[in-house]
This record gives structure tokens, C-alpha cells and sequence, in this order.
């Protein structure tokens, strides 16, 4: 006769197999690109994918299981950022949109609401 606990173990186990999914593929993801995260989003009982598309201002934590992203984006004039877990399960899949070059590791001064001006004055220089 087998116990409760041994049955409870063998199909946690099942489950956690089942559920277990292969680690994507994420794009070398840096500092100063556009990219657009796709995340499953769940709403009551139906699952949605939402698309966050913004500025990638910030990576922390290196490469590791724990390593982050903070992605910045202005919706109807307010300033919006997340936290990115790299690793998580809920993102689908994360696409370069258009590549950015800096020169520094962290763009925390995009924050300010100068900086949008900043910017537009370098694009014209380049042309």
C-alpha cells in the first residue's frame, strides 16, 4: 500500500515536468536599444500576450538566472518603466527594434524631461 505522501510527491513531480519549459533564446540585449517585450499576460481565466515596446536604460545582474532589464517608454506624455526579469516565464519573447549606441552603461538622465529635447538635437546633427 502506497501513502498519501508518496502519491502527492510522484504527482507534484508530474507536474513540475509537465510545466517545465526549455530557457529561450533571448537577443544580446544592451543599453540604448528600442526592443519590444512580449509577455503573456493573464486576465482572469484568458491569456493574453501584451507587447511592451520602450528604450532599454538600464541591465543589471550580468547573465545570471537573476539578471534584469529596465525599459523605459513615454505613453501619452507620461514616463513608463519596467523591470525585466531576463529569465522569466512570462516573457514570450523580446525583439530588437532598432539599435542604440552609447556610452555609458546606465541612461538614467533619459529621465529627465530635457533629455527628450537632447536627443532630438544630436539626430539633426547627424544628418
Amino acid at each position: 500500500m502506497v501513502s498519501t505522501k508518496e502519491n502527492k510527491k510522484k504527482e507534484v513531480k508530474e507536474a513540475s515536468k509537465k510545466t517545465k519549459e526549455e530557457p529561450k533564446e533571448l537577443p544580446n540585449i544592451k543599453t540604448g536599444q528600442t526592443i519590444q517585450v512580449h509577455l503573456k499576460v493573464k486576465e482572469g481565466e484568458k491569456e493574453r500576450i501584451q507587447v511592451f515596446e520602450g528604450l532599454v536604460i538600464a541591465r543589471h545582474g550580468g547573465h545570471g538566472s537573476s539578471a534584469t532589464m529596465t525599459v523605459r517608454k513615454v505613453s501619452q506624455g507620461i514616463g513608463v518603466e519596467r523591470i525585466f526579469p531576463l529569465h522569466s516565464p512570462k516573457i514570450v519573447k523580446a525583439q530588437i527594434v532598432k539599435e542604440g549606441r552609447t556610452r555609458r552603461s546606465k541612461l538614467y538622465y533619459l529621465r529627465d524631461p530635457r533629455a527628450k529635447q537632447l536627443k532630438e538635437i544630436k539626430a539633426e546633427k547627424k544628418q
